[in-house]
């Protein structure tokens, strides 16, 4: 048990500091507009390499999930309701596949 809390207490020490030292060391630089930018798009390059591969596996041919993947962008783009867009995406396999 104690070494079971102890892999916990490591693991969340190894996730907490480098999140920490970069907050610490650079809250007094300021970042150039470029960088800033950069950094705003990140979390979606990030969010999009991994659900692309997934996107392309999730169904017996790449054509359907492609065009479920498509429906599903269009209506993220549109500002549809999440439950929608998935429920959109699904749609759009699902017809491709029965026709």
């Amino acid at each position: 048990m104690i070494s079971l809390l102890l892999l916990v207490v490591v693991m969340a020490l190894v996730t907490y500091i480098p999140r920490l030292f970069p907050l610490l060391w650079l809250k007094n630089v300021a970042l150039t507009p470029l960088l800033k930018r950069f950094l705003l798009f990140t979390p979606y390059a990030v969010l999009a390499s991994l659900i692309f591969p997934g996107l392309l596996t999730a169904t017996n041919t790449v054509s359907s999930a492609l065009i479920g993947g498509a429906v599903a962008v269009c209506l993220a783009l549109l500002r549809v309701n999440l439950v929608f867009v998935v429920l959109g995406g699904i749609a759009g396999v699902y017809i491709l596949e029965v026709l």
